[in-house]
Order: C-alpha cells, then structure tokens, then sequence
C-alpha cells in the first residue's frame, strides 16, 4: 500500500490545490461563484519564477513580488488523501496572446490588485514586460469539469477506470472563448478574471460534466454546480472585487466593440482531450478515433 501511494507523489499534505479551479463556477449571473475553493488558508510557496526564463530572454522577473496569498489549499489535510480533478487543458492561440495581453495591460491599469493566476505575480509588474507576459499566456489554462475533491488511495483504479469507459470515445470540437467574465468563490475571498464559452462547444462541455458528475455521485462524491459556467481563469485577486474589475471589463469590452463590431469571440481552441490530475500523477481520459 505504501508504494502504491508514493507513486501518487505523496497525499494532500504535500499537494497544491489550485485555486484556478476556481473554473468550477456556479451559474449565479448576478455573482458567480466557484466550488472548490478554500476552507482553511495554508499559504502554499508559488512556482519558482525561472519557469519564466525563456531563452533568449532579457528580462529577468526574480525581484519581483509574489502573491503568497493565491495558493491555497481547497480543503482540510487527511493522510492518505489525494487531490482529484477533471478539466480539459487549454492552450491560448498564438494569434490571440498579443490581444489577450493588451486587454490584460489595460485592466491592471484599472484593477491593480490583480496577478496572473498560477504564476502569482502582480499583473501591473508583470504588464511592464510585454515578451515575458505573452510568454506566461502561453502556458496550459484549463476549464474545469469537476470540482477538486480529495480522494483515498483505494478509490484511484475505480474512478480512473470508469472515466475512461464513459468518456473514451470523444470526437474533436471547436471552443469559442466569447465573453470575459468576472467570478468570485463562494466564500468571496477571491475574484477572478475569466473568459468564458457561452457558444461553440458549451454543449459538448456539459455533457462531459453530467458524465463526470455520474462517477462522482458512485464513489460519493461532491458532484459539480448543475449550471455551471464552463470557463478558463487568467487572473485573481484577493477578496470580493467582482462589481470593480466586473466594470472594469464592461467599459473594456464596450470600447473594443466601437472598434470591432464583428468580432465574435476572444479565440477559438480545438477541444484536445480530458486530463484527469490526482496527486501528481496524471490520466489521460479519451481517445480520438484518429489515434
């Protein structure tokens, strides 16, 4: 049993949980709230910043300041225990990371409270160096489709392998990114930045999340929001800023219009796969018919 769980990378009390799965939203439209956030605060050390020293690179990010607050843990340590989360992982297009960054720029003028989420530094800083913000856009976002809920390690087969039988055979879709949105967790503690799909591939999404909510209710499991808000998040900040950055963002968007009125979405991602993270060990959950 013991190398059973050491090939997990250690229990819950070694695990990050990110609180990016602040993507489990529920469908409030007045204040979204997410599912899986904190109910004790564990500051938790953010990622090393060399993981933004790119080649080629003539800035370094070492001096600056990093959020401590961001990464938190989403529930109480028990050993044994280990994170559990399902989400599809998303990469921003090339084309649209300057128009992402720019947006981005703008807003941290406006909310400087704000920082780039896993990275945890404070997005006005990390603004003033256009190379290494776009560099730190291209890394994996993800849209959640469960909640991240700690699991014992006798449950790992059983949920793995009924994943893969429910959801192995997907066909590849289209995601429209169309609408920045603006979500808080449900203890307001934190409010985050998000682009949200109301479109292309929102049905697909939802029929992903019935399915994982079917194996979560089986191994007694807390099953995700029924009206979720399938979603990627770039950027928190601490406590309930939602009626600030969520005017923020509106003036932004109404300015954007004026200048382009046929633009329908953000950018468009090509659905890639389901990834399901526990511990540290990673699961691929769905073939594609051309693989």
């Amino acid at each position: 049993m013991e190398a059973l769980m050491a090939s997990y990378g250690g229990s819950s009390s070694d695990e990050d949980v990110d609180t990016v799965s602040p993507s489990s939203a529920s469908a409030s439209a007045s204040l979204p709230q997410l599912s899986d956030e904190t109910e004790s605060f564990l500051p938790l050390p953010p990622p090393p910043l060399s993981l933004l020293d790119f080649p080629n690179s003539t800035s370094a990010l070492d001096d600056l300041p990093i959020g401590q607050a961001a990464r938190v843990r989403s529930f109480p340590h028990v050993q044994g225990n280990y994170a559990l989360h399902l989400y599809i992982p998303v990469y921003i297009t090339t084309n649209a990371r300057k128009e992402v960054a720019l947006f981005l720029k703008k807003l941290s003028k406006l909310v400087p409270a704000l920082h780039l989420v896993d990275i945890d530094i404070p997005l006005d800083i990390l603004c003033k160096d256009d190379h290494k913000l776009e560099q730190a856009l291209a890394r994996e976002f993800h849209i959640s489709l469960s909640r991240t809920v700690p699991i014992r390690v006798h449950q790992i087969d059983s949920i793995v392998t009924m994943l893969r039988q429910k959801l192995q055979s997907q066909r590849r879709y289209w995601i429209d990114f169309s609408k920045w949105e603006t979500f808080v967790n449900d203890d307001l503690s934190r409010t985050f930045l998000s682009m949200e799909i109301i479109a292309g591939g929102l049905m697909e999404i939802r029929k992903h999340i019935q399915v994982v909510n079917e194996v979560y209710k089986l191994h007694n499991l807390p099953e995700f929001y029924k009206e979720g808000r399938p979603h990627i998040s770039l950027a928190w900040a601490l406590g309930d800023l939602s009626k600030l950055l969520s005017q923020s963002v509106h003036d932004e968007m109404k300015k954007s219009m004026v200048k382009e009125k046929s633009k329908r979405s953000i950018f468009t991602a090509k659905f890639n796969g389901i990834e399901c993270k526990i511990g540290k060990k990673m699961f691929k959950i769905c073939k594609f018919p051309d693989e």
